[in-house]
């Protein structure tokens, strides 16, 4: 896959000098409230995932971009459970640092994304989860034209409390 350049960001492959960042990451316990890890993972193993990326789409069904934004990398793009039948994925983004964000890099890497769905994959529309209490990636998804769609009851449990998690979607065409 080429890179995608947006006016601030540019959203490309996995690099080995990506390990540092998605170590921390992904050993963040605070992340793995919206992702599927419950377990630390060792840089050998990223090394691996790195390494072993297949950006064949319609392969894997999946793929992991970094977003590269002044010079070092902010976060991470995730397409996942792309479905070449149906024309449509999964969406998952995540810019790490708390200083990074708010500075439009998301609201950039969604459009761009969108975009390489419609115009590269040529699909119909893109999904996203999000918890209740995640007011910030609603407020963005929504600006982003995803609408919401459904939503499942008391879904994921945080702190011996049950959130609701809704269902947004972009149609594209």
């Amino acid at each position: 896959m080429e890179s995608i350049v947006t006016p601030r960001c540019i959203i490309r492959a996995l690099e080995p000098g990506d390990i540092e960042p998605m170590y921390i990451w992904e050993n963040d316990p605070e992340i793995w409230r919206i992702g599927a890890n419950t377990a630390y993972v060792s840089k050998a193993r990223l090394a691996r995932f790195i390494e072993e990326q297949n950006y064949d789409i319609y392969a894997t069904h999946q793929m992991r971009l970094a977003i590269e934004a002044e010079g070092k990398i902010v976060g991470s793009v995730d397409i996942m459970e792309f479905d070449p039948q149906h024309l449509r994925f999964a969406l998952g983004i995540l810019i790490y640092d708390k200083s990074e964000r708010r500075k439009g890099y998301a609201r950039e890497v969604i459009e761009a994304i969108k975009n390489y769905g419609l115009n590269t994959l040529n699909i119909k529309q893109i999904w996203v989860e999000i918890d209740d209490f995640n007011k910030a990636s609603i407020a963005l998804f929504e600006s982003c034209g995803f609408q919401r769609c459904g939503v499942r009851k008391e879904w994921v449990q945080y702190g011996g409390k049950f959130f609701d998690v809704y269902e947004y979607q972009a149609i594209l065409r």
